[in-house]
């Protein structure tokens, strides 16, 4: 049986789960200080525009940098092999917004689904 919150791997698919949402904010200290209040969550700060809860399930990220943010709320999909799950991404008709590049905890790319909905896919350092 898998694991909680795990995808089963189909017809050779790249095994892969949601795990990571990314806010655009206009301010990561001032939204991060909300979540803590009203929530209760615990954010670290990755220096003055990003924070993030860190509890290695579903966590949420604040990007204050508007020349770094979404335009959208961005759904961030975990997986073990990030070049696969590229190919498995341009192969099913996605399109590539942005290439694969490194961030404090790991890589990770965007993409635009056929739909029009940008999500990225990271993988650990």
């Amino acid at each position: 049986m898998p694991k909680k919150n795990e995808l089963q791997n189909r017809k050779g698919s790249v095994v892969a789960r949601l795990n990571y949402v990314e806010l655009p904010v206009t301010n990561a200290a001032q939204s991060a200080q909300f979540f803590e209040q009203a929530f209760g969550w615990s954010l670290t700060s990755f220096g003055q525009s990003y924070a993030a809860t860190t509890s290695d399930d579903v966590d949420i990220g604040l990007q204050g940098d508007a020349d770094e943010a979404s335009a959208a709320p961005l759904p961030i999909i975990e997986t073990d092999d990030l070049e696969s799950a590229l190919s498995a991404v341009q192969q099913a008709g996605g399109e590539i917004v942005r290439a694969i590049f490194t961030f404090p905890g790991g890589r990770r790319f965007h993409f635009r689904e056929p739909g029009g909905c940008e999500l990225a896919v990271w993988k650990r350092a």
